[in-house]
Order: structure tokens, then sequence, then C-alpha cells
């Protein structure tokens, strides 16, 4: 589809953050002009902010996964309350998917190494621990920063289930994969190939998850054949670990760039749905905001149109329709 330049000019209108992506991905412009953006990312705007509130420990709000002092029992920790999204993991993963250089955290890898432990079973922070898309975000933050996550990496070959994907709730007796798990433990696993070469039994296991979710055509249900539930077609951002169908197309993109396959024909339902959701004037709007604390509102309040779920939409069609 050819995109409108107002549209364009929008988008482009935006922190560094979100503008060298749109630079590179949707107008093309020269290695250049993108780097030059994304070099500001680490001085300007949303990044510098989240920089800036660095524990000298090198975590974010002094944990791992939950804030220092987060009240298990308390209404923060209520059924509906969210996850708070400042402490470390998540801040890690919001720099690092805004294309922050490492070397702007140079160090931290080592930090996090002595000072930080996960808040279940107090164990160390760079071996991970039973959740597949904590541990996934934590593969991915660990390749970034120079942190040798082998294990982790080995961690999902020894916990995918036998329909070929994960469930974060293996821990409890589940034996059936999940939606949500699936889709961040393979993100994590693209990101290790790409970082490291991999090998086939990395690849053969990201496969065998992006085949669970194919032969759901990313939405449905086997057993019913309805749509999982709604909050595969609600749109937002940030993503935090939360699978949607965009989010899921955004990841087959990445899989099939690397692999060098064309788009898989059975995504065509999840494309629809975001196709039908793209407003008049081209934009996609922020359809909900995720609970939980944060540091700062990322994106637009629900209701209005969005430039970061506009980029990410714009940019799978622009794929899928290529092809």
């Amino acid at each position: 589809m050819a995109i409108d330049p107002a549209l364009l000019e929008w988008m482009l209108d935006s922190d560094p953050a979100l503008r060298w992506q749109v630079e590179r991905d949707l107008v093309a412009a020269s290695p250049e002009v993108w780097h030059a953006t994304r070099a500001r990312i680490a001085t300007e705007g949303m990044c510098a902010r989240l920089l800036a509130l660095q524990d000298a420990d090198g975590q974010w709000a002094g944990g791992a996964f939950f804030p220092k002092g987060f009240d298990f029992d308390g209404p923060e920790a209520a059924e509906g309350a969210g996850q708070p999204w400042t402490a470390t993991s998540w801040t890690l993963v919001t720099l690092r998917e805004w294309g922050l250089d490492p070397a702007a955290l140079e160090g931290t890898a080592e930090l996090l190494e002595r000072n930080s432990r996960w808040e279940y079973d107090d164990l160390p922070y760079w071996g991970g621990e039973v959740d597949c898309c904590i541990n996934a975000a934590t593969l991915s933050n660990g390749l970034w920063l120079g942190a040798d996550v082998t294990g982790i990496a080995e961690w999902f070959l020894e916990h995918r289930l036998a329909d070929g994907g994960w469930n974060c709730e293996w821990v409890d007796g589940s034996v059936r994969s999940s939606f949500h798990s699936t889709l961040n433990s393979i993100r994590g696993l693209l990101d290790y190939e790409r970082a490291t070469g991999g090998g086939a039994v990395y690849r053969d296991a990201r496969h065998a998850g992006e085949e669970y979710l194919l032969e759901r055509r990313l939405l449905y249900s086997l057993v019913s054949g309805d749509v999982v539930g709604d909050w595969a077609t609600r749109f937002s951002y940030p993503f935090r670990a939360w699978y949607t169908v965009l989010r899921a197309v955004d990841h087959f993109r990445a899989a099939s760039i690397l692999d060098g396959t064309r788009p898989d024909p059975r995504l065509v339902d999840a494309v629809d749905i975001i196709r039908e959701r793209r407003q008049p004037d081209g934009t996609w709007l922020q359809e909900l905001r995720l609970p939980g604390r944060v540091w700062f509102d990322i994106d637009v309040p629900p209701g209005e149109p969005s430039k970061w779920v506009t980029f990410f939409a714009t940019r799978a069609l622009e794929w899928w329709d290529a092809a």
C-alpha cells in the first residue's frame, strides 16, 4: 500500500525513539539519517528520561521484576491492578526495543550480576527464573548488554511443551501451551539466533513455537474454533508481554526476514484484523492502556490515534502487501 505522506510526517513528528524506526522502515531513509536520529535517544526524550532513573546498583526501582518493597498482599497486587512496569526487567525491555546503544549502559550487566536477584526464590538475575515471559525478556536483554545468558537459551529447549509451545504455568503443572508465553518465548529465541547464530536445535524450537501459533492462525482455539479472547485483537502500546495479533505478526515479519521466507498464508486472518482497524485517516487507535505503575506514560490515552500502534501496523501491512 502507498503510505500517505501526511501520515508519515505525523509519525516522524515524534520522540526520536520512534522517529528513527519510521525513517528506517517506512521512509527508507539513508543509514546516515536514521543512525543519526537513533544516536539522539540516549540524550533526548523518553529514553534519556529512563536512563536518568537508573539506580547506582544498576537496577531501576530497586528490584528485578517488582519495585523494591512491593506489597504482594496490598491493593497494587490485587486482581486487575496490573503488573508494575518500573522495575529493572521491563525498563531494560523498553530501552532495548527503542534501540538504545548498549554502550550507554556500560557496566550494567556486571552490576546486575552482583546486585540483582529475582523475587522468585532469590535467584541470580542473569540465570533467569521459572517464568517463560520473564526469561524471554532476560534472554533478549542479556544478549543486548553482553551478559552470558546461554543457560536461559538452553532453559527454553528443556521447557518446551509437547504441543510445541510454552506456558508460564508449567511450574503449576500446565501441559498446554499459551499464546502469551509462546509468543514471548519465540521472540527471545529469535533474538538469540540473531545475536549468536544459534544452531539447528534453537531454530527448530522456535519454528515449533511458531507452528503452534500458525496452526491456530494466531487467534483461534483448536478446540472450539473461537477467538481465544478479545485481548488478542485489542491493540495498544507499549506491548509489554501482552499477546495481540499485531505483536504476533510483528514477530513473524522479523522471523521471515531472518529465515529468508515469504509470509505464511495462515497469517491472513490476523493481517485482515490489522487492516480492518485502520481508521479512515490512515491511523490506528490506542485501544487500551495496560494497568500498572509506570515511570511516565509513553503513548496516548485509549481512544486516540497512536503513532506507535500506527507505525507497527503500517509496517506489518507493508511487509505483507509487498509479498
